[in-house]
């Protein structure tokens, strides 16, 4: 059996067309882009480029998109940024800042260290971290109800990386704007799978990251509202409009625009094919294997992403046995990988620590095929019953 990889939510390779692109950059555009001279000039011209194909695919304008190393720079940049450039317009010594308990860990770490006091300048930054539903979604009146007239910012991810949840961005966006507070939406995930517009989002900044759509690592982008205040983390050149200084990855992010290009087009069959594939996957499960249940919730999901937990296995035990069998697959978030600690997101859901651990994602993407699903489907039964009768 050739390979199977299912865990394109951790990341995916990069099209034939993408690397296409980036080639030259290392040979006759390899110019630094701040240079005046031709080559200097040549090289720019391929990253202003990129710009306006990333800012193409979320429908925003070449000059509000700053490149970055990855996602989560771009979210450490909105939530440092932001809050720092909230305080210094506001010219107050407080800052207040609101998550959920399911966002990836880049911003939840990000949001405990400003909370604990350590990064910002100032007396007091209080953290607020929202509960979600059992499907985990946020209510927008807890949101409502927690904001302050110190709140700095919020940051509310688009689609949730384990389980692939959506949340209601637009009604969210509507309540921090009557407030006065800049709405951060990391959509890392949700780039390529959904149609993006920052302006129908209501967002403040934005989240991506080229490898999740079949670009480079290392590369990344921020999307900043004009009159969002953002002060720079770095200290440096004026690169990226003086916000995120350093020589830009120029190959990254033609590649970065390129894949962007790409991901733009036929984004809603590509969605009802993933859709098909799931489900496929999910009646599967539910037909050969007892004692199972869905994370992910069966309407407002990302198209391609599948949490089950199975009862009384080791979500770990089943990944080894599925690589074992060459099937790729994961508990959980690729950065999280190796921690030995129940996924935080399942249990903001009301998971125990068991049942947490039980628990497997699957994603799709642009290679996965109905034939790769009923192998999968094939072989997933004997590795669950193994997996159970050994944890006995």
């Amino acid at each position: 059996m050739q390979p199977i990889y299912l865990d394109y939510n951790a990341t995916t390779p990069i099209r034939p067309e993408v690397l296409d692109a980036m080639l030259p950059c290392f040979q006759t555009h390899f110019g630094n882009p701040s240079s005046l001279h031709q080559v200097g000039r040549r090289a720019k011209q391929a990253l202003e480029e990129a710009r306006e194909q990333v800012a193409g695919l979320i429908h925003a304008k070449p000059a509000e998109v700053l490149f970055t190393s990855g996602g989560t720079e771009s979210n450490n940049l909105a939530l440092r940024g932001i809050s720092e450039g909230m305080l210094q317009t506001r010219e107050c010594k407080n800052a207040h800042i609101i998550t959920t308990g399911i966002e990836h860990s880049s911003v939840l770490e990000t949001a405990t260290v400003l909370g604990s006091r350590t990064i910002l300048s100032r007396q007091e930054v209080t953290l607020t971290t929202l509960p979600v539903d059992a499907e985990g979604r946020l209510s927008p009146s807890d949101l409502e109800a927690a904001l302050r007239p110190d709140t700095v910012v919020v940051s509310i991810g688009l689609a949730n990386h384990e389980i692939g949840t959506l949340q209601p961005i637009r009604e969210l966006s509507r309540i921090t704007h009557a407030h006065g507070v800049p709405l951060h939406v990391d959509a890392v995930q949700a780039a390529g799978k959904l149609p993006l517009d920052v302006d129908q989002l209501g967002v403040d900044a934005l989240s991506l990251s080229a490898h999740k759509i079949y670009g480079p690592k290392g590369i990344g982008a921020l999307y900043i509202r004009p009159c969002t205040a953002l002060h720079p983390v770095f200290r440096g050149g004026p690169q990226e409009r003086e916000k995120r200084p350093g020589t830009e990855n120029v190959a990254a992010a033609v590649g970065f625009g390129t894949a962007a290009s790409l991901a733009g087009q036929d984004i809603e069959t590509h969605a009802a094919r993933l859709i098909h594939l799931i489900a496929l996957l999910w009646h599967g499960i539910q037909r050969h294997i007892p004692n199972v249940v869905r994370h992910t919730p069966m309407l407002t999901c990302l198209p391609n992403t599948l949490n089950v937990g199975f009862f009384g296995a080791s979500g770990e035990g089943l990944m080894m046995g599925l690589d074992l069998a060459d099937i790729a697959v994961s508990t959980g978030s690729a950065c999280a990988a190796g921690s030995v600690e129940p996924s935080h997101v399942l249990q903001a859901l009301g998971c125990d620590e068991a049942g947490a651990k039980s628990a497997i994602r699957f994603s799709a993407g642009t290679h996965t095929t109905e034939e790769e699903i009923a192998q999968v489907l094939e072989v997933l039964p004997q590795i669950v019953e193994r997996v159970r009768r050994a944890a006995k």
